[in-house]
């Protein structure tokens, strides 16, 4: 399928590894104009040259950890740098915070801005010249913990209020040509995952988890999200406004 993607300018926040990673290689093999963020520049070098050869317009990359950084002057800085951009991708967050339900509201919070606000205080940057330009698309990667509301609370909670605001904001915004949107992946392995190590040592919490979660009965791939993504981002998905969608192996 023709995407038409050739020559747009994209935002990836979240590009270094993994899901990231490999939405960055789609969107480079579709001849787009990338612009990366991560926390390494290490990584980033290796994927700016990986996209590069697969066909990348151009690629720049910025060296940012948004917990760390005053993130509306880091999102204007973006726009000043390189131009307003026609489509963004939040991949941001993790399940990786605190798991004590008796927490207090700084480990919420935390847990909070990583998986959702900070990608929406961006937007409060991004959204408002696209809404003026009349058209734009800005794709959140959240999680079916959001539906499913299993496993850690804090996480699932903050991609719970994640899916909220995509649904109620991308309503606003669906007059405007701007499409708001997420993506819900389910348990997806990659080198350096939450599986990673238990499926390199055999362990029989993978087939459990499987057989118990995974009605598809394996893991998904970073390159399974990508697609979805890629295709979110292009004019194929203009009726999709507003959307949560799960890309889960039909999780359980």
């Amino acid at each position: 399928m023709e995407l038409g993607l050739k020559g747009r300018t994209v935002l990836v926040v979240g590009a270094s590894k993994g899901i990231g990673r490999s939405i960055v290689a789609g969107f480079a093999e579709e001849g787009c104009k990338i612009v990366a963020v991560a926390r390494s520049e290490a990584l980033l070098q290796e994927v700016k040259e990986e996209c590069l050869k697969k066909g990348a317009e151009s690629f720049d990359y910025e060296v940012q950890d948004l917990m760390e950084c005053d993130i509306k002057a880091f999102a204007g800085k973006l726009l000043e740098n390189y131009g307003l951009f026609d489509i963004v991708i939040h991949n941001v967050g993790g399940s990786l915070v605190s798991r004590d339900y008796f927490s207090g509201a700084e480990e919420w919070n935390y847990a909070l801005k990583f998986n959702a606000v900070a990608a929406i205080d961006m937007n409060s940057v991004f959204l408002p010249p696209m809404v003026k330009r009349g058209n734009g698309r800005v794709i959140h990667i959240s999680s079916i913990s959001a539906v499913m509301l299993r496993g850690n609370p804090l996480y699932a909670s903050a991609k719970a209020f994640l899916n909220a605001y995509v649904t109620t904001v991308g309503r606003q915004l669906a007059s405007t040509g701007v499409l708001l949107c997420s993506v819900m992946p389910g348990a997806v392995s990659f080198e350096g995952s939450y599986w990673d190590a238990y499926v390199k040592e055999g362990h029989p919490r993978v087939a459990d988890f499987l057989r118990h979660h995974q009605a598809i009965d394996r893991f998904g791939t970073p390159e399974e999200i990508a697609d979805v993504v890629l295709f979110l981002a292009s004019g194929k998905s203009s009726f999709m406004a507003a959307a949560n969608i799960p890309v889960d192996g039909a999780n359980m």
